[in-house]
């Protein structure tokens, strides 16, 4: 098996790294187009997979056509602008009295725009020199347009994200079970989320979890536990932003911004790799976010390579999986992966509260990777007031000259 990994020069990339190592790849391949960071990230990563005793190549390129060629699964995790970009999606929105979020509302429009187009450009290079049945994995975010705007251009492709993985640890800490004994039912869109099930060993537990433990649930998304009581659900954390949204932007107004704070630890995390008796992922690393996403990468690639059944979290199109929402929108919900393919658990319908939150989001998304692609600036604006976070037109005249968008233009 050949596998490769565009935009190592991450410093996720050991959190990647170590959940690899137990796969049984012939040729690790990590490319990005910093060869100075790849060189420090990459060097880490060298060591950690001696350090597993890893049988197969490791090869550090900044050739992207050498990197993917005969690659059996391509992981992409991307951040086209760097920390600067975010920053900016961060902040750009906050004097129009708008949420400034790398991957909600219009902060992740911004992000959608850069990213689409790099993305499917990535991707084209892969249907041309990868076998002829690898696998795009989209950890970019915003990951549910980007994997939508790579299934539109008839790549095969799937979104992978690792908020159900975290909650389905918490979750199995909170039981004081092995996490394989539990299975999350988490639906919805990319970040916009909710856990409607948690089964152990088949059996539903979260209305007993919601009864005993709904204080440290709401403690866990920082939203209030009647919240969760009414709803009967639990929100991802990403639902703060909608329902709560005048006490984030509050904050924000007020506080760091995160791609601050997230700069200053990828400094740090880059000093610690450049230690060359450093051979193990840092505790600093945790701080980073983005936890059990080595996990979530090297179960989703073992099932499909090695035809080991499991359920995943991945978001693919609907096909009819929600009702409302149209087949060809991308959800993200638990598939069963087994065989090479990737087949979606049946669902039951979504709650009305819940169901219009998603529909309004899915119209957007849809919109945004239509932009992404065309660059017409009728359709972005389009996109930034079907957005339930802006809604309103001449603000997204202002937001769409704010973001600096790039090539779109009123």
């Amino acid at each position: 098996m050949k596998l490769a990994v565009v935009g190592a020069g991450s410093t996720y990339t050991p959190e990647l790294v170590a959940g690899l190592a137990g796969l049984e790849i012939d040729r690790l391949a990590l490319h990005d187009v910093d060869p100075s960071r790849l060189d420090v990230v990459g060097g880490l990563a060298g060591r950690m997979l001696d350090r597993a005793d890893f049988r197969g190549e490791l090869a550090l390129l900044d050739r992207l056509d050498e990197s993917v060629e005969g690659a059996d699964f391509v992981l992409v995790q991307i951040r086209v602008g760097g920390q600067a970009a975010r920053l900016r999606d961060e902040t750009a929105p906050l004097p129009c009295g708008c949420i400034g979020q790398e991957t909600t509302g219009a902060g992740g429009f911004a992000k959608a725009m850069r990213t689409v187009p790099v993305v499917l450009g990535i991707a084209e290079r892969v249907r041309e020199l990868a076998g002829p049945d690898a696998w795009i994995v989209d950890f970019t975010n915003p990951v549910g347009i980007v994997t939508r705007a790579l299934l539109d251009a008839g790549h095969r492709a799937v979104g992978l994200c690792n908020v159900a993985i975290t909650f389905q640890r918490r979750f199995a800490a909170l039981l004081d079970v092995e996490p394989a004994r539990v299975v999350v039912d988490q639906v919805g869109l990319n970040h916009l989320t909710w856990v409607r099930a948690v089964r152990l060993d088949g059996r539903d537990v979260l209305p007993d979890l919601l009864a005993e433990r709904a204080d440290e649930l709401a403690d866990e998304v920082q939203l209030p536990a009647r919240l969760l009581e009414e709803l009967g659900a639990v929100p991802s954390y990403y639902l703060r932003y909608f329902y709560e949204h005048d006490a984030v932007l509050a904050e924000q107004l007020e506080g760091v911004p995160r791609a601050e704070t997230v700069a200053e630890i990828e400094r740090g995390l880059l000093e610690l790799y450049r230690d060359p008796t450093l051979d193990e992922k840092p505790a600093l690393l945790e701080q980073r976010g983005g936890a059990f996403y080595s996990e979530a990468a090297a179960g989703l690639v073992r099932s499909l390579a090695y035809d080991i059944p499991d359920v995943h979290e991945v978001d693919l199109r609907n096909e009819g999986v929600l009702g409302g929402l149209a087949a060809d929108d991308v959800v993200e919900v638990p598939a069963r992966v087994e065989s090479g393919r990737i087949v979606p658990l049946d669902q039951p319908p979504l709650a009305p509260e819940l169901l219009g939150l998603v529909q309004h989001v899915a119209a957007y998304e849809r919109l945004t990777a239509e932009a992404g692609v065309t660059r017409d600036p009728v359709t972005a604006k389009k996109a930034l007031l079907t957005h339930p976070l802006i809604a309103q037109y001449e603000l997204s005249e202002e937001l769409l000259g704010r973001l600096a968008v790039e090539a779109v233009a009123a």
